[in-house]
């Protein structure tokens, strides 16, 4: 008597974010240039960068969160008979002096191999990701991914990555250094403005080269902008579209409301994720920023990110 296997390929993909885990399962098609199919799309709040990413340390509660939140993707991963495993961390682990003691600890504990990988592939994926959800066109577009531990900028058009960097200035980070008061002091927005434009003078030089025409963001603000959006126009937020235009009065009017509200009143808001409700705040000082300094007037958001690009790049393997 043989044991039922499913004929079938069926992978999962694993985003371990500074801030939030993705899994994603699909059954591979069986004829190439067919869209796999989703078995299953969850993701789960992990913040491994709370309480020590500044400091280059993973804190035990956080690690603890990571493992159990493996542990139950390692479930959701053998109940869908999944046939391959893809585990990719990013800047928390690339940074945390006890990121390796975690990879081994989830090696152990869940048998599941997690790739840590640098910034500019990092990029690259977001990069591949994004294209499977927004049209770019012929046109560069400056697209921006930005993490609890890291930001990725890319200058990209359909085809053609021109220009890409990695910053360690994610979220998580500028939450621990400029979100000294609730709601944020103008003093704390000038002073991350004013960091920002140190940082990203490489970024800021190579829009001035290569002229992107937009801005295209993935990840979890862009989301919550998204959804606060959404809930505005009273639309349902069940259903995210991969990838949707959010207006400059839109954004304008969330980082208006953003800033003067305290963390109680933000995770009031609808269409906020409480776990976002601080974040959001320094990642819209950022948007700000990047839009004002590129003279960028339209955003485009994108529910696909680095594990689609990871899925993409399987598929056109």
């Amino acid at each position: 008597m043989s044991l039922h296997h499913p004929h079938h390929q069926r992978l999962a993909l694993i985003d371990m974010g500074t801030n939030t885990f993705h899994l994603l399962i699909v059954e591979l098609p069986e004829r190439r240039g067919d869209e796999p199919r989703v078995l299953l799309r969850t993701k789960v709040g992990v913040k491994l960068g709370e309480g020590g990413i500044s400091q280059g340390e993973i804190v035990p509660a956080a690690f603890d969160r990571a493992l159990h939140t493996l542990q139950a993707f390692q479930e959701e991963i053998e109940l869908h008979q999944v046939t391959q495993v893809r585990a990719t961390a990013t800047s928390a682990m690339r940074v945390a002096r006890n990121g390796p003691e975690l990879v081994k600890a989830i090696f152990e504990q869940t048998g599941i191999q997690v790739e840590v990988i640098a910034g500019a592939r990092e990029a690259e994926l977001i990069c591949l990701g994004i294209r499977q959800a927004v049209r770019l066109g012929q046109e560069p577009h400056l697209l921006m991914d930005i993490g609890g531990g890291s930001v990725e900028f890319i200058i990209a058009n359909a085809d053609t990555i021109f220009w890409k960097q990695s910053f360690e200035i994610g979220a998580q980070r500028l939450l621990d250094q400029f979100f000294r008061h609730d709601p944020m002091h103008a003093d704390d927005v000038r002073a991350e403005q004013e960091y920002l434009r140190s940082v990203l003078v490489p970024m800021l030089s190579a829009a001035e080269h290569f002229r992107p025409i937009s801005l295209v963001g993935a990840s979890g603000s862009f989301d919550t902008l998204g959804d606060l959006q959404a809930a505005r126009q009273g639309e349902p937020l069940t259903q995210q579209p991969p990838a949707r235009d959010i207006s400059l009065d839109s954004f304008y009017h969330s980082y208006d409301q953003l800033l003067s509200t305290t963390h109680a009143e933000r995770v009031a808001m609808p269409g906020m994720t409480p776990m976002r409700a601080d974040m959001i705040v320094v990642a819209c000082v950022l948007i700000d920023f990047v839009l004002k300094a590129c003279r960028l007037t339209h955003i485009t958001s994108s529910a696909y990110a680095l594990k689609e690009g990871l899925l993409a790049e399987m598929l056109a393997q």
